[in-house]
């Protein structure tokens, strides 16, 4: 009892610490959430501030939160800064559209929304018609073309950048920041400084004069840590302060290390909270061949069998794809496990609907504040909904083979990377419809890290496969539902 209460108070301490440290750089800002149309935006100022305005684009998936830190740390700089949900993404209820193949498709609509938003920011009170647009990968091409589009953009910041459109010309005023480990845009951005002599880590020109141009690598991150990175946020308020001829009056935010403490604490909560839950009896233990059959069968004819049938009936970029992959593969499993006579034993559906509860409000509402959008506009819930099932009965087939994790770790090891490999069969099937599934696979590793650990303490706990599956699975469901674009080619 007395090492529960001391993890408790580790738990709640960490957690504490982590949302004061997130908290604290918004103090003494004025921040705003409003609409432009139906794009919602967040606008962040110094009091009183008066100035150029800069305007902040997330990447495919991405949100206005995950560009929190760049936000915070150029508004406590002195700039008028706004932040916006692309269409398809976050909270913004109206659906990305177009021909993504096209420089006229999406994208044209999306610069076209970029524009809507800084009509709207140089429109704030205090802000001068002297723009500067900053995007991260999917948004880098995006705002490099809107700023080639308007007279208004002076500067140009490229998270992970790679754009077609960039020449030694253009832009007249462009900083690229790419993380140490993004080895292809880092081979991208240096073929775009050779063409003018320079190589990476070297400036040519003057920001605020005629032409400047850099090239920087964060050290030791990759395409999201980037934006979380210090380094790479302190290098472009510095470029962006030169190019409008204007001192940053404040230091960098730095966000990750604060996220990492409260997330960590809100996981390890679930420890103690755990110990309320009544105990029970380890779950059926599969001999080896059946293990291995269950681990890999499944993995394996769910791509194969889906490839033959026609998937699409949600209006979300291969949502609907996953749905049933999901579906079939947790179905496959439990099917196996109920003719080998392992079905799992109908009991913990309390406990399951508690840890999704806790799941989805606690550590879902600290992501959806400082990470990403976590909580759904109202169009986006039939597609939980639909989502739901197939999470359910792949997180049942995830605890069977893990027997509520208390399996050894070589078998939760290969019968979650049989999963994985699973989507990369899918992947490999059909790249040209299915490659943005890729996006997913680092999800769900962050899932299993976070999510997955919860998860751990309340199976090993209850030893029942119902309640880490159904907790986990309406987790997945709806951490699935909130984060792949909404799209309507139609539209």
């Amino acid at each position: 009892m007395t090492r529960h209460i001391l993890i408790a108070i580790l738990a709640l301490a960490a957690l504490g610490a982590g949302l004061w440290g997130l908290e604290a750089p918004r103090a003494g800002l004025e921040i705003r959430q409003t609409q432009v149309g139906e794009t919602p935006v967040t606008v962040m100022r110094a009091p009183e501030a008066e100035g150029p305005v800069v305007v902040i684009a997330h990447g495919f998936a991405g949100s206005r939160q995950l560009m929190s830190a760049w936000q915070l740390s150029l508004a406590r700089a002195g700039f008028i800064t706004v932040s916006f949900d692309f269409e398809g993404h976050g909270r913004n209820p109206v659906s990305m559209s177009g021909d993504v193949t096209s420089i006229d498709g999406t994208t044209r609509l999306l610069m076209e929304e970029t524009g809507r938003v800084t009509d709207f920011a140089v429109g704030l009170p205090g802000a001068q018609p002297r723009v500067a647009l900053v995007g991260h990968s999917m948004a880098s091409d995006v705002v490099v073309r809107q700023g080639l589009e308007d007279a208004r953009v002076e500067a140009v910041v490229g998270i992970s950048l790679f754009s077609q459109a960039v020449t030694e010309a253009e832009p007249a005023n462009l900083l690229i920041v790419n993380g140490a480990w993004e080895g292809a845009l880092r081979d991208e951005a240096r073929r775009v400084m050779g063409e003018l002599g320079a190589g990476e880590g070297e400036t040519v020109g003057q920001p605020g004069g005629a032409f400047a141009r850099r090239a920087i690598a964060v050290p030791h991150v990759e395409h999201v840590g980037v934006l979380f990175a210090p380094e790479g946020i302190a290098a472009a308020t510095d470029w962006l302060g030169e190019s409008f001829g204007i001192a940053p009056e404040a230091r960098t935010v730095s966000l990750g290390p604060w996220i990492i403490l409260a997330l960590f604490g809100a996981v390890l909560l679930v420890r103690p909270l755990s110990q309320l839950l009544p105990e029970g009896e380890a779950p059926w233990h599969p001999g080896r061949r059946v293990f291995w059959a269950l681990a890999l069968g499944p993995a394996v004819l769910t791509p194969l069998i889906l490839s033959l049938f026609e998937t699409r009936f949600l209006p979300v970029l291969v949502a609907d794809y996953l749905a049933l992959h999901l579906a079939l593969y947790g179905a496959l499993v439990l099917a196996g496990a109920a003719w080998a006579g392992g079905l799992p034993a109908r009991r913990g559906l309390i406990a399951g609907l508690a840890l999704a509860a806790y799941g989805v409000l606690v550590f879902g509402g600290i992501m959806d504040r400082y990470v990403g959008s976590f909580m759904p506009h109202a169009g986006r819930v039939p597609v939980i909904l639909a989502i739901l099932p197939g999470a359910v009965l792949a997180m049942l087939g995830d605890a069977v083979l893990s027997e509520g994790t208390r399996a050894a770790l070589w078998r939760r090891v290969v019968a979650r990377g049989a999963f994985l490999a699973s989507l990369g069969i899918a992947v490999a099937l059909d790249f040209e419809r299915l490659f943005f599934l890729i996006i997913i696979l680092p999800v769900i590793l962050l899932f299993y890290l976070s999510y997955g650990m919860m998860g751990r303490f309340v199976g090993r706990r209850t030893g029942s496969v119902v309640a880490m599956g159904v907790g986990l699975g309406v987790i997945l469901g709806w951490a699935l539902g909130v984060t792949f674009p909404m799209f309507d080619p139609g539209a």
